[in-house]
Protein backbone atom coordinates (compact mmCIF):
# COMPACT_ATOMS: atom_id res chain seq x y z
CA UNK A 1 0.00 0.00 0.00
CA UNK A 2 1.27 3.48 -0.89
CA UNK A 3 2.27 6.05 1.72
CA UNK A 4 1.89 9.80 1.31
CA UNK A 5 4.57 11.91 3.00
CA UNK A 6 4.94 15.65 3.33
CA UNK A 7 8.66 16.43 3.35
CA UNK A 8 9.66 19.85 4.73
CA UNK A 9 13.29 20.91 4.30
CA UNK A 10 14.67 24.08 5.89
CA UNK A 11 17.98 25.79 6.53
CA UNK A 12 20.46 28.19 4.98
CA UNK A 13 20.06 28.24 1.23
CA UNK A 14 22.88 26.76 -0.80
CA UNK A 15 23.29 25.02 -4.17
CA UNK A 16 22.41 21.35 -4.34
CA UNK A 17 19.63 21.05 -1.73
CA UNK A 18 16.77 20.41 -4.14
CA UNK A 19 18.95 18.10 -6.22
CA UNK A 20 19.93 16.04 -3.15
CA UNK A 21 16.30 15.48 -2.14
CA UNK A 22 14.93 14.77 -5.60
CA UNK A 23 17.79 12.37 -6.41
CA UNK A 24 16.78 10.28 -3.40
CA UNK A 25 13.10 10.42 -4.31
CA UNK A 26 13.81 9.31 -7.87
CA UNK A 27 15.75 6.28 -6.61
CA UNK A 28 12.60 5.17 -4.75
CA UNK A 29 10.35 5.79 -7.81
CA UNK A 30 8.35 8.38 -5.87
CA UNK A 31 5.49 10.31 -7.49
CA UNK A 32 5.61 14.01 -6.61
CA UNK A 33 2.07 15.22 -5.88
CA UNK A 34 3.00 18.80 -5.01
CA UNK A 35 6.14 20.88 -4.59
CA UNK A 36 6.87 24.42 -3.43
CA UNK A 37 9.99 26.34 -2.49
CA UNK A 38 10.67 29.79 -1.07
CA UNK A 39 13.77 31.63 0.09
CA UNK A 40 13.54 34.48 2.60
CA UNK A 41 16.79 36.22 3.54
CA UNK A 42 18.88 33.21 2.46
CA UNK A 43 16.72 30.77 4.44
CA UNK A 44 15.31 27.97 2.31
CA UNK A 45 11.93 26.32 2.86
CA UNK A 46 11.21 23.42 0.52
CA UNK A 47 8.05 21.32 0.68
CA UNK A 48 7.37 18.15 -1.29
CA UNK A 49 4.23 16.04 -1.11
CA UNK A 50 5.37 12.57 -2.14
CA UNK A 51 3.59 9.31 -2.90
CA UNK A 52 5.86 6.42 -1.89
CA UNK A 53 5.22 3.18 -3.82
CA UNK A 54 4.90 1.05 -0.65
CA UNK A 55 4.73 1.50 3.11
CA UNK A 56 7.76 -0.74 3.52
CA UNK A 57 9.92 1.77 1.64
CA UNK A 58 8.94 4.84 3.70
CA UNK A 59 11.42 4.29 6.55
CA UNK A 60 14.28 3.67 4.14
CA UNK A 61 13.35 6.73 2.09
CA UNK A 62 13.28 8.98 5.15
CA UNK A 63 16.71 7.77 6.26
CA UNK A 64 18.10 8.28 2.78
CA UNK A 65 16.74 11.86 2.60
CA UNK A 66 18.22 12.66 6.03
CA UNK A 67 21.59 11.26 5.01
CA UNK A 68 21.61 13.34 1.80
CA UNK A 69 20.86 16.57 3.69
CA UNK A 70 23.17 16.14 6.70
CA UNK A 71 26.33 17.18 4.80
CA UNK A 72 24.45 20.28 3.61
CA UNK A 73 23.44 21.28 7.16
CA UNK A 74 19.72 21.18 6.38
CA UNK A 75 16.84 20.17 8.65
CA UNK A 76 14.03 17.89 7.47
CA UNK A 77 10.62 16.99 8.92
CA UNK A 78 8.43 14.16 7.62
CA UNK A 79 4.66 14.28 8.12
CA UNK A 80 2.46 11.31 7.09
CA UNK A 81 -0.72 12.33 5.26
CA UNK A 82 -3.83 10.15 5.54
CA UNK A 83 -5.89 9.17 2.52
CA UNK A 84 -8.73 11.28 3.89
CA UNK A 85 -6.43 14.26 4.39
CA UNK A 86 -5.09 13.91 0.85
CA UNK A 87 -8.59 13.68 -0.62
CA UNK A 88 -9.64 16.83 1.25
CA UNK A 89 -6.60 18.61 -0.18
CA UNK A 90 -7.50 17.50 -3.72
CA UNK A 91 -11.06 18.79 -3.32
CA UNK A 92 -9.77 22.25 -2.40
CA UNK A 93 -8.52 22.83 -5.95
CA UNK A 94 -12.06 23.43 -7.15
CA UNK A 95 -12.53 26.40 -4.83
CA UNK A 96 -12.33 29.97 -6.08
CA UNK A 97 -9.03 31.76 -5.70
CA UNK A 98 -8.52 35.46 -5.10
CA UNK A 99 -5.63 37.88 -4.84
CA UNK A 100 -5.49 40.39 -2.00
CA UNK A 101 -2.86 43.06 -2.69
CA UNK A 102 -1.58 45.30 0.09
CA UNK A 103 0.05 48.54 -1.08
CA UNK A 104 1.60 51.19 1.15
CA UNK A 105 4.46 53.65 1.39
CA UNK A 106 5.89 51.30 4.01
CA UNK A 107 4.35 48.03 5.18
CA UNK A 108 4.18 47.52 8.92
CA UNK A 109 3.46 44.33 10.87
CA UNK A 110 0.07 45.67 11.96
CA UNK A 111 -0.93 46.10 8.29
CA UNK A 112 -0.23 42.42 7.64
CA UNK A 113 -1.94 41.37 10.85
CA UNK A 114 -5.05 43.38 9.99
CA UNK A 115 -5.35 41.92 6.49
CA UNK A 116 -4.71 38.38 7.72
CA UNK A 117 -7.29 38.78 10.49
CA UNK A 118 -10.07 40.05 8.23
CA UNK A 119 -9.27 37.41 5.61
CA UNK A 120 -9.57 34.68 8.24
CA UNK A 121 -12.75 36.13 9.78
CA UNK A 122 -14.51 35.93 6.41
CA UNK A 123 -13.55 32.28 5.88
CA UNK A 124 -10.70 32.66 3.39
CA UNK A 125 -7.48 30.68 3.67
CA UNK A 126 -4.11 32.23 2.75
CA UNK A 127 -2.15 29.85 0.52
CA UNK A 128 0.81 32.01 -0.41
CA UNK A 129 2.32 35.42 0.39
CA UNK A 130 4.72 37.12 -2.04
CA UNK A 131 6.54 40.46 -1.82
CA UNK A 132 6.29 42.31 -5.14
CA UNK A 133 8.19 45.46 -4.18
CA UNK A 134 11.99 45.55 -4.27
CA UNK A 135 14.35 44.93 -1.41
CA UNK A 136 15.03 47.86 0.92
CA UNK A 137 18.50 48.95 1.96
CA UNK A 138 19.06 49.02 5.73
CA UNK A 139 19.54 52.79 5.81
CA UNK A 140 16.26 53.28 3.94
CA UNK A 141 13.94 51.22 6.15
CA UNK A 142 12.53 54.30 7.88
CA UNK A 143 11.92 56.19 4.64
CA UNK A 144 8.57 56.31 2.88
CA UNK A 145 8.86 54.69 -0.50
CA UNK A 146 6.49 52.12 -1.95
CA UNK A 147 5.85 48.58 -0.82
CA UNK A 148 3.57 45.76 -1.91
CA UNK A 149 2.72 42.31 -0.60
CA UNK A 150 0.38 39.93 -2.46
CA UNK A 151 -1.73 37.30 -0.69
CA UNK A 152 -3.10 34.35 -2.66
CA UNK A 153 -6.29 33.24 -0.88
CA UNK A 154 -8.69 30.37 -1.42
CA UNK A 155 -12.42 30.04 -0.84
CA UNK A 156 -15.45 32.32 -0.96
CA UNK A 157 -15.94 35.06 1.65
CA UNK A 158 -18.94 34.54 3.93
CA UNK A 159 -20.31 37.91 2.76
CA UNK A 160 -18.53 39.40 -0.27
CA UNK A 161 -20.05 42.88 0.19
CA UNK A 162 -19.16 43.03 3.87
CA UNK A 163 -15.68 41.66 3.15
CA UNK A 164 -14.99 44.44 0.66
CA UNK A 165 -16.36 46.97 3.16
CA UNK A 166 -14.05 45.58 5.86
CA UNK A 167 -11.04 45.94 3.54
CA UNK A 168 -12.01 49.54 2.76
CA UNK A 169 -12.22 50.27 6.48
CA UNK A 170 -8.75 48.83 7.00
CA UNK A 171 -7.38 50.89 4.12
CA UNK A 172 -8.83 54.05 5.63
CA UNK A 173 -7.72 53.24 9.19
CA UNK A 174 -4.11 52.45 8.28
CA UNK A 175 -3.73 54.82 5.30
CA UNK A 176 -2.94 51.97 2.92
CA UNK A 177 -4.48 50.48 -0.22
CA UNK A 178 -5.96 46.99 -0.37
CA UNK A 179 -7.14 45.43 -3.63
CA UNK A 180 -9.22 42.25 -3.86
CA UNK A 181 -9.68 40.53 -7.22
CA UNK A 182 -10.39 37.09 -8.59
CA UNK A 183 -7.33 35.11 -9.62
CA UNK A 184 -8.39 33.93 -13.06
CA UNK A 185 -7.03 33.73 -16.59
CA UNK A 186 -8.09 37.32 -17.36
CA UNK A 187 -5.95 38.76 -14.57
CA UNK A 188 -2.89 37.48 -16.41
CA UNK A 189 -4.16 38.38 -19.88
CA UNK A 190 -5.30 42.00 -19.79
CA UNK A 191 -4.18 43.94 -22.85
CA UNK A 192 -5.74 47.43 -22.82
CA UNK A 193 -5.58 50.23 -20.25
CA UNK A 194 -7.97 53.18 -20.60
CA UNK A 195 -7.17 56.32 -18.60
CA UNK A 196 -9.15 59.35 -17.68
CA UNK A 197 -6.91 62.39 -18.15
CA UNK A 198 -7.67 65.22 -15.70
CA UNK A 199 -6.61 64.44 -12.10
CA UNK A 200 -5.77 60.88 -13.21
CA UNK A 201 -2.90 61.05 -15.68
CA UNK A 202 -2.22 64.67 -14.82
CA UNK A 203 -2.32 66.53 -11.52
CA UNK A 204 -4.86 69.11 -12.67
CA UNK A 205 -8.29 69.74 -14.12
CA UNK A 206 -7.49 71.42 -17.44
CA UNK A 207 -10.77 73.29 -17.58
CA UNK A 208 -9.86 74.87 -14.23
CA UNK A 209 -6.48 75.90 -15.64
CA UNK A 210 -8.17 77.52 -18.65
CA UNK A 211 -10.63 79.23 -16.36
CA UNK A 212 -7.73 80.70 -14.39
CA UNK A 213 -6.37 82.15 -17.64
CA UNK A 214 -9.82 83.56 -18.41
CA UNK A 215 -10.18 85.12 -14.95
CA UNK A 216 -13.12 82.91 -13.93
CA UNK A 217 -11.18 80.33 -11.95
CA UNK A 218 -13.24 80.27 -8.77
CA UNK A 219 -16.59 79.94 -10.52
CA UNK A 220 -15.43 77.10 -12.77
CA UNK A 221 -13.56 75.25 -9.98
CA UNK A 222 -16.69 75.18 -7.84
CA UNK A 223 -18.74 73.68 -10.69
CA UNK A 224 -15.95 71.16 -11.47
CA UNK A 225 -15.80 69.93 -7.88
CA UNK A 226 -19.56 69.48 -7.69
CA UNK A 227 -19.51 67.50 -10.94
CA UNK A 228 -16.66 65.23 -9.80
CA UNK A 229 -18.48 64.54 -6.54
CA UNK A 230 -21.52 63.46 -8.52
CA UNK A 231 -23.64 66.37 -7.30
CA UNK A 232 -24.25 67.75 -10.80
CA UNK A 233 -25.04 66.17 -14.15
CA UNK A 234 -21.77 66.19 -16.10
CA UNK A 235 -23.13 67.54 -19.39
CA UNK A 236 -24.99 70.34 -17.64
CA UNK A 237 -22.00 71.33 -15.54
CA UNK A 238 -19.68 71.08 -18.54
CA UNK A 239 -21.89 73.40 -20.57
CA UNK A 240 -21.94 75.91 -17.70
CA UNK A 241 -18.17 75.87 -17.37
CA UNK A 242 -17.57 76.14 -21.10
CA UNK A 243 -19.81 79.21 -21.34
CA UNK A 244 -17.55 80.95 -18.80
CA UNK A 245 -14.54 80.38 -21.10
CA UNK A 246 -16.03 82.29 -24.03
CA UNK A 247 -13.51 84.74 -25.47
CA UNK A 248 -10.39 83.07 -24.05
CA UNK A 249 -7.37 83.62 -26.29
CA UNK A 250 -6.55 80.24 -27.90
CA UNK A 251 -2.86 81.11 -27.79
CA UNK A 252 -2.76 80.21 -24.08
CA UNK A 253 -3.56 76.53 -24.77
CA UNK A 254 0.06 75.63 -25.54
CA UNK A 255 1.44 77.29 -22.42
CA UNK A 256 -1.18 75.54 -20.27
CA UNK A 257 -0.27 72.19 -21.86
CA UNK A 258 3.44 72.71 -21.21
CA UNK A 259 2.93 73.35 -17.50
CA UNK A 260 0.77 70.28 -16.90
CA UNK A 261 2.36 67.86 -14.44
CA UNK A 262 2.00 64.13 -14.80
CA UNK A 263 0.79 62.31 -11.71
CA UNK A 264 3.33 60.21 -9.83
CA UNK A 265 4.19 57.00 -11.65
CA UNK A 266 2.36 57.87 -14.90
CA UNK A 267 5.42 57.88 -17.14
CA UNK A 268 6.84 54.67 -15.65
CA UNK A 269 3.49 52.90 -15.88
CA UNK A 270 2.80 53.73 -19.51
CA UNK A 271 6.36 53.06 -20.72
CA UNK A 272 6.25 49.67 -18.93
CA UNK A 273 2.83 48.81 -20.37
CA UNK A 274 4.06 49.61 -23.87
CA UNK A 275 7.10 47.36 -23.43
CA UNK A 276 4.79 44.58 -22.26
CA UNK A 277 2.62 44.94 -25.36
CA UNK A 278 -0.42 46.64 -23.82
CA UNK A 279 -2.48 49.17 -25.75
CA UNK A 280 -3.25 52.44 -23.95
CA UNK A 281 -5.96 55.04 -24.38
CA UNK A 282 -7.00 58.41 -22.97
CA UNK A 283 -10.78 58.76 -22.77
CA UNK A 284 -11.52 62.11 -21.22
CA UNK A 285 -14.19 64.67 -20.56
CA UNK A 286 -11.36 67.18 -21.08
CA UNK A 287 -10.02 68.45 -24.38
CA UNK A 288 -8.33 66.84 -27.39
CA UNK A 289 -5.63 69.56 -27.52
CA UNK A 290 -4.24 68.38 -24.19
CA UNK A 291 -4.95 64.68 -24.73
CA UNK A 292 -2.98 64.75 -27.98
CA UNK A 293 -0.18 66.68 -26.25
CA UNK A 294 0.08 63.83 -23.71
CA UNK A 295 -0.21 61.27 -26.50
CA UNK A 296 2.90 62.67 -28.17
CA UNK A 297 4.73 62.83 -24.85
CA UNK A 298 3.81 59.35 -23.56
CA UNK A 299 3.16 57.36 -26.73
CA UNK A 300 -0.51 56.63 -25.95
CA UNK A 301 -2.32 54.71 -28.70
CA UNK A 302 -5.80 56.29 -28.60
CA UNK A 303 -7.16 59.67 -27.53
CA UNK A 304 -10.83 60.60 -27.24
CA UNK A 305 -11.82 63.91 -25.68
CA UNK A 306 -13.90 67.03 -26.36
CA UNK A 307 -12.76 69.30 -29.18
CA UNK A 308 -12.75 73.00 -28.33
CA UNK A 309 -14.54 75.25 -30.81
CA UNK A 310 -12.25 78.13 -31.77
CA UNK A 311 -13.09 81.06 -34.03
CA UNK A 312 -10.88 84.01 -34.85
CA UNK A 313 -8.27 82.82 -32.37
CA UNK A 314 -10.66 82.68 -29.42
CA UNK A 315 -12.59 79.98 -27.58
CA UNK A 316 -16.30 80.24 -28.38
CA UNK A 317 -17.52 78.55 -25.20
CA UNK A 318 -18.70 75.51 -27.17
CA UNK A 319 -17.26 72.16 -28.26
CA UNK A 320 -17.51 70.44 -31.61
CA UNK A 321 -19.53 67.26 -31.66
CA UNK A 322 -20.99 65.25 -28.80
CA UNK A 323 -19.90 66.01 -25.25
CA UNK A 324 -18.00 63.09 -23.73
CA UNK A 325 -19.71 62.29 -20.44
CA UNK A 326 -19.62 59.17 -18.30
CA UNK A 327 -21.84 57.05 -20.55
CA UNK A 328 -19.91 58.08 -23.64
CA UNK A 329 -16.66 57.11 -21.91
CA UNK A 330 -18.04 53.61 -21.34
CA UNK A 331 -19.15 53.40 -24.98
CA UNK A 332 -15.70 54.45 -26.20
CA UNK A 333 -14.03 51.86 -23.96
CA UNK A 334 -16.24 49.19 -25.55
CA UNK A 335 -15.42 50.46 -29.05
CA UNK A 336 -11.66 50.38 -28.46
CA UNK A 337 -11.88 46.90 -26.96
CA UNK A 338 -13.83 45.64 -29.98
CA UNK A 339 -11.32 47.27 -32.36
CA UNK A 340 -8.51 45.46 -30.56
CA UNK A 341 -10.45 42.19 -30.50
CA UNK A 342 -10.56 42.08 -26.70
CA UNK A 343 -13.04 40.83 -24.14
CA UNK A 344 -14.04 43.53 -21.63
CA UNK A 345 -12.45 41.37 -18.93
CA UNK A 346 -9.12 42.10 -20.63
CA UNK A 347 -9.56 45.86 -20.17
CA UNK A 348 -8.37 48.05 -17.30
CA UNK A 349 -9.99 51.44 -16.70
CA UNK A 350 -8.52 54.12 -14.44
CA UNK A 351 -10.26 57.30 -13.30
CA UNK A 352 -10.97 59.59 -10.37
CA UNK A 353 -14.38 61.21 -10.85
CA UNK A 354 -18.02 60.24 -10.78
CA UNK A 355 -18.16 60.47 -14.59
CA UNK A 356 -15.56 57.66 -14.73
CA UNK A 357 -17.74 55.16 -12.86
CA UNK A 358 -19.57 53.81 -15.96
CA UNK A 359 -16.31 52.78 -17.63
CA UNK A 360 -14.80 51.56 -14.35
CA UNK A 361 -17.83 49.32 -13.81
CA UNK A 362 -17.66 47.54 -17.19
CA UNK A 363 -13.90 47.02 -17.33
CA UNK A 364 -12.45 43.75 -16.07
CA UNK A 365 -10.34 45.80 -13.67
CA UNK A 366 -11.73 49.23 -12.72
CA UNK A 367 -9.38 51.33 -10.59
CA UNK A 368 -10.24 54.55 -8.79
CA UNK A 369 -7.02 56.56 -8.59
CA UNK A 370 -6.72 59.16 -5.80
CA UNK A 371 -10.44 59.46 -6.25
CA UNK A 372 -13.36 61.11 -4.52
CA UNK A 373 -14.95 59.07 -1.66
CA UNK A 374 -18.01 58.25 -3.78
CA UNK A 375 -15.81 56.79 -6.51
CA UNK A 376 -13.60 54.83 -4.09
CA UNK A 377 -16.69 53.25 -2.51
CA UNK A 378 -18.19 52.35 -5.90
CA UNK A 379 -15.13 51.19 -7.87
CA UNK A 380 -13.87 47.61 -7.86
CA UNK A 381 -10.38 48.70 -6.76
CA UNK A 382 -8.69 51.89 -5.64
CA UNK A 383 -5.19 53.31 -5.25
CA UNK A 384 -4.88 56.41 -3.09
CA UNK A 385 -1.47 56.15 -1.45
CA UNK A 386 0.93 55.13 -4.22
CA UNK A 387 1.51 56.47 -7.73
CA UNK A 388 -0.10 55.22 -10.91
CA UNK A 389 2.63 52.62 -11.37
CA UNK A 390 1.17 50.84 -8.34
CA UNK A 391 -1.24 49.42 -10.93
CA UNK A 392 1.58 47.12 -12.06
CA UNK A 393 1.37 45.40 -8.67
CA UNK A 394 -2.34 44.75 -9.20
CA UNK A 395 -1.42 43.00 -12.44
CA UNK A 396 1.00 40.79 -10.52
CA UNK A 397 4.24 42.36 -11.78
CA UNK A 398 7.07 42.74 -9.29
CA UNK A 399 9.77 45.41 -9.23
CA UNK A 400 12.33 42.87 -10.42
CA UNK A 401 10.06 42.05 -13.37
CA UNK A 402 9.84 45.66 -14.51
CA UNK A 403 13.52 46.31 -13.78
CA UNK A 404 14.38 43.87 -16.59
CA UNK A 405 12.47 46.10 -19.03
CA UNK A 406 14.33 49.31 -18.13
Amino acid sequence: MKDILLINVSGQDKPGVTRAVTDVLSSFAVTVLDIGQAVIHDQLNLGILASVPSSEQSDALMEAVKSSLTPLGMQVIFSPISDQGYQHWVEQQGKARYIVTLLARKIEADHLAAVATVTSEYGLNIDKIVRLSGRIKLNETEQLGRACVEFSVRGEPKDAVQFKSALLELASEYDIDIAYQQDNIFRRNRRLVVFDMDSTLIDAEVIDELAHEAGVGEQVAAITEAAMQGELDFKQSFTQRMALLKGLDAAVLQSVAERLRLNEGAEHLISTLKKLGYKTAIVSGGFTFFGEYLQRRLGVDYVYANQLDIENGAVTGLVKGEIIDGQRKAELLREIAEREGLNLQQVIAVGDGANDLPMLSIAGLGIAFRAKPLVVASAKQSISNLGLDGILYLLGYSDKDTLVLD
